[in-house]
């Protein structure tokens, strides 16, 4: 302990360290992870500096303001990685799941063949599952010349997140990305957010004296859907404007590809809540779009940290499909899908074949049958089907060829498990608003 605090010591002195420089940094789980310096700022009440880095090799929304104290120029040993200097996770005013998962260990030098013979074992879709459970970010030569380019300019306009913590509700919540607040607000360090109306505010008395004086208790618009303590309420943007742009740029705080945040009114917003004696709290929500071509029916969708592996992504999918089966077309989300978003629905996408499989008990089947009883496009089935290895190209068409064995098999593993939350349809109080758009039937 002695000889780490020694190390932190030496390097803690007043000039702030160069941005672009690489350290190590200490995570909130405890390990040692090499990182770059992005950017410095003084605070003032302390008059020292903090850095936001980013983590070599892992996804930005893992970047973070951290306190000199956590960076060193060299790592600690391994005994005293594991034990000796393990710091618990910071405590939060609502306790819920961390998402990040462990990171696994730097690898000597020295064994670097043996890692690389190792990963030649894995198939391609094994990798792919590992890179997004772990937030490994793709490296710019991974991808096309046009894709690469737009995230460069993504990356550059977003790159600094100043809003380091979220207070909403209960929850004090770590953020993920930038958001485009206004000036005076996007550059706190913790921003106050009122869980009912969704007005941020900079300072704890303002937040305080606010939640005194709100008489929100729901959100605005109709609520359409009732089960228990869930609720779904559906909201206009052009009737609600404001509410639906805070409700924009909160998102933005943990979406990285988010470019909606004031033209609002071309959408409906969807937004799940919990119901207890005090009011709605706001659990997540997805947005989609009044007039699509492409019949998409989510364009955005996200389920707020504190209440993330509970079911709720999953149950907002499966509502998403309910409303197009009302609608009578086959619906998609908007592509591409954020790495937590594509786990959700290629998990949704799995049981519900798989479900239909079992009923049907039949061992071949069209992509075509499966689509018009799902309500998936024949695209998004194919991939997902593909994935599991259930599909073969047969005579100009793809046929799904699988065994009641297989589909029972499938269903029995821990990624195909029946959903924790289903949409019960007769607690959907909704008629089909009129689109101009020519649909896909169902």
């Amino acid at each position: 302990f002695r000889e780490i605090s020694a190390k932190m010591d030496e390097n803690s002195g007043d000039e702030p360290l160069a941005n672009g420089s690489n350290y190590h940094v200490r995570r909130p789980d405890g390990t040692w992870h090499a990182a770059q310096i992005i950017q410095s700022r003084l605070i003032e009440s302390t008059n020292k500096y903090e850095y936001y880095i980013h983590y070599d090799g892992l996804n930005r929304r893992l970047d973070q303001w951290v306190q000199r104290g956590r960076i060193i120029c060299t790592p600690p040993t391994e005994g005293h990685n594991k034990s000796a200097h393990r710091v618990e996770p910071s405590t939060f005013l609502g306790k819920f799941p961390k998402l990040e998962s462990p990171l696994t260990e730097v690898v000597p030098p020295g064994n670097a063949p043996a890692a690389v013979e190792n990963d030649r074992t894995i198939t391609r879709n094994q990798k792919r599952r590992h890179d997004e459970i772990n937030h490994v970010q793709k490296t710019y030569e991974e991808m096309d010349p046009t894709t690469a380019a737009l995230e460069k300019e993504h990356e550059a306009i977003t790159k600094v997140k100043y809003i380091d913590k979220l207070r909403i509700g209960r929850y004090e919540i770590d953020t993920w990305y930038f958001s485009p607040y206004p000036e005076e607000y996007g550059k706190v360090s913790k921003l106050y957010v009122c869980e009912y109306c969704l007005i941020y505010m900079r300072f704890a008395l303002q937040y305080k004296s606010h939640k005194e004086k709100c008489k929100k208790r729901q959100p605005p618009g109709a609520e359409i859907y009732r089960k228990g303590t869930i609720s779904i309420f559906e909201i206009d943007g052009k009737d609600h404007v404001l509410y639906c742009q805070t409700l924009c740029l909160l998102a933005k705080l943990f979406l990285d590809h988010k470019t909606l945040y004031f033209d609002v009114e071309p959408f409906y917003f969807y937004v799940l809540c919990e119901i207890d004696k005090h009011g709605a709290h706001i659990v997540g929500y997805f947005s989609k779009e009044k007039e699509s071509p492409e019949n998409n029916n989510v364009a955005c969708i996200l389920i707020l940290p504190p209440y993330q592996r509970k079911g709720y992504g999953k149950l907002l999918i499966a509502f998403s499909y309910e409303l197009s089966r009302r609608e009578g077309i086959i619906g998609s989300p908007e592509k591409p899908l954020s790495d937590l978003g594509r786990l959700s629905y290629r998990s949704y996408w799995a049981y519900t074949l798989l479900e239909l499989m079992r009923e049907c008990r039949t061992t071949t089947q069209s992509v075509k049958e499966l689509s018009e009883l799902s309500g998936i496009t024949q695209e998004d089935i194919i991939a997902t089907l593909q994935s599991m290895k259930m599909v073969k190209y047969w005579k100009g068409q793809h046929v799904v060829c699988v065994t009641p064995k297989t589909v029972n098999e499938h269903l029995q593993l821990p990624q195909f498990k029946k959903p924790k939350l289903m949409v019960d349809p007769l607690c959907l109080r909704w008629i089909p608003h009129k689109r101009n758009t020519q649909k896909k039937k169902i």
